[in-house]
């Protein structure tokens, strides 16, 4: 089993106040440092980003965010579309004073940073997009019980008798190496209704359906670094490729791992995110930025 290491038990651990309910936000790290932001994806929580966070902390503020209707966030009736999720990411960015920032997303978590990237481009300095699908063709069908539980009537009640055991399961295709899945993360998504699950997994397709991400990205001009775990069995790792449109895209391919990435291999995502990072920091300073 592959061991988790949680983020600094001292870490800044609050909720900040949004137009339409709270934001639970965990900082780790120097506050005078240059900022990382992570973003989980659908159905996830700031706990996903753990085992990578103190290896990050050692140098930057790091910064994670649970989205709505996740984690320890408030819950909503909608406004689970990628845009509305990246404005309120921008909006406690804005009340934690953060201008500049490098954005780390985790599957739905890197069309959110795309987003915010697009919404706010001189905010965002670089991006990281970990087993981020690029469009709707590159997933990978989960089968007649992935079809039903994201369904409004059926899926509702699917939810409502979910269990450990039956959240356990249904994360089976979010690792391909053995994981020793925390708690943390059990507690979390038990914690979350069927509104906020479904309407994060439509708003994802919806965003992908109206532009692929490497199209949106292309447009963006920022360094893009792309992680994709050749194992995935959520989005199929070959898609990887179609961020080659994205002019000097860096795409790292990892061998045996799926789709998480930062838990199955914390050691080797760790470094690639920190030299990315340092390589965009770097750059930013000799530009007087």
């Amino acid at each position: 089993m592959t061991e988790h290491m949680s983020g600094d038990p001292d870490a800044d651990d609050r909720f900040v106040r949004l137009n339409d309910g709270e934001m639970h936000v965990v900082e780790d790290g120097n506050p005078d440092a240059p900022v990382l932001l992570l973003i989980h994806g659908t159905g996830a929580s700031v706990a996903w980003w753990d085992p990578v966070v103190r290896a990050l902390a050692d140098t930057y503020r790091v910064i994670r965010a649970d989205l709505l209707g996740h984690g320890r966030s408030s819950s909503l009736v909608g406004g689970y579309d990628i845009p509305a999720q990246a404005r309120r990411v921008r909006a406690v960015l804005d009340q934690i004073g953060v201008d500049q920032m490098t954005v780390i997303g985790h599957s739905t978590g890197g069309s959110v940073a795309t987003a915010l990237a697009e919404q706010r481009p001189a905010m965002v300095r670089a991006l990281v997009l970990i087993d981020t699908g690029p469009d709707p063709d590159a997933y990978v069908d989960q089968g007649m019980l992935g079809q039903l539980l994201f369904a409004p009537i059926p899926g509702r009640l699917l939810w409502h008798l979910k269990t450990e055991a039956t959240i356990r399961k249904a994360m089976r295709t979010a690792f391909t190496r053995p994981i020793d899945i925390p708690e943390a993360i059990i507690e979390a998504t038990l914690g979350m209704n069927h509104r906020a699950v479904a309407g994060t997994a439509r708003g994802s397709m919806d965003y992908l359906r109206q532009q692929s991400i490497p199209n949106r990205l292309a447009a963006l001009h920022l360094p893009v670094l792309v992680i994709f775990g050749t194992d995935d069995q959520r989005w199929r790792s070959a898609s990887a490729a179609r961020y080659r449109i994205v002019p000097g895209a860096r795409i790292e391919l990892l061998a045996g791992v799926g789709h998480t990435p930062m838990m199955e291999d914390p050691q080797t995502t760790g470094k690639l995110l920190l030299d990315f990072a340092d390589a965009v920091n770097t750059r930013a300073g000799n530009d007087g930025k």
